[in-house]
């Protein structure tokens, strides 16, 4: 199973300085991906820009958008920045889609938040099609060429019906396992296969999911923290709760986790940092490497 990092761009204060350091620590080290994805009324740094910049500052490593809630963008724009991210970053990029959990964010963008999963098909399903040549809405192509014929696309997707919808154009599932639970990511993976055999797909799915974690200087009080900050948005006594059950602190829990994972079927878990400080990466790489990923 391969490990991917995502930028700590959620995390408070991830200045410049933090940002290079970041993203060149990931490409240096023994990761799969880096990643960064979308949130508005939030302390966090915007996602499309983070990966533009991430595929400046790398070379190696993927560049993962994960996740772009797609019924945000008008297609044409959002399929534009991101040939522009597939150029920058010389054809790495891959591309997690979904429709957002949180309707703060819709309202402060005056978008609607009604008919989200149908509106999420016919993004995708236009994306893709502007992405291959096929023309916009005035006749036009969009360019540069992108240097992929065409992305990798993950449906971020959880139950059933969102995954026969999602196996109809992904090419795979980006959960998210908020606690590192394992059993968790083995449920989405199965539903996951069992909706592209439903749809009579002969490839499987690309299964990826990710957790919270940190490392580092006062590892566990961080990630509690920031747990609670990221999820206050669907109350407190809930972002409390999540908080309390985390445990994903320790070079030992995250490294059973990630073990677990791939035994689960996992073919990539993004470790998502709830601290920026650097040691977290230096610890995380040292860890990945000695578990042997």
């Amino acid at each position: 199973m391969e490990v991917g990092v995502a930028l700590p761009q959620m995390v408070k204060d991830f200045d410049r300085d933090k940002f290079v350091n970041w993203c060149e620590g990931i490409d240096a080290g023994p990761f799969s991906s880096v990643s960064a994805g979308e949130r508005i009324t939030f302390h966090n740094l915007e996602g499309i820009t983070a990966c533009a910049a991430a595929a400046a500052l790398t070379e190696r490593v993927k560049v993962f958008a994960n996740l772009i809630v797609m019924p945000w963008h008008t297609v044409p724009l959002i399929t534009k920045q991101l040939i522009a991210i597939d150029v920058i970053s010389n054809g790495r990029l891959e591309i997690g889609v979904g429709i957002g959990g949180r309707k703060q964010d819709y309202e402060a963008l005056g978008v609607n938040f009604g008919h989200l999963h149908q509106r999420l098909d016919d993004s995708v399903i236009e994306m893709l099609h502007l992405w291959k040549g096929g023309a916009a809405g005035d006749g036009g192509v969009l360019g540069p060429p992108p240097p992929q014929a065409q992305p990798l696309v993950l449906a971020g997707a959880m139950g059933p019906k969102a995954l026969a919808r999602a196996a109809k154009w992904a090419d795979g599932v980006s959960g998210f396992t908020i606690t590192a639970n394992a059993e968790e990511a083995e449920q989405l993976f199965l539903a996951t296969s069992k909706a592209w055999a439903n749809e009579g797909k002969t490839k499987p799915p690309r299964q990826v999911t990710g957790f919270f974690c940190a490392l580092g200087p006062d590892a566990e009080n961080r990630l509690r923290n920031f747990s609670y900050e990221y999820l206050e948005v669907f109350g407190p006594l809930f972002a409390r709760s999540v908080a309390e059950e985390i445990s994903a602190f320790t070079p030992e829990r995250i490294g059973d986790a990630l073990e677990a994972i791939a035994a689960a079927g996992g073919d990539e878990c993004i470790l998502v940092p709830g601290s920026a400080d650097p040691k977290c990466l230096e610890e995380l790489s040292a860890l990945v490497a000695d578990r042997g990923f």
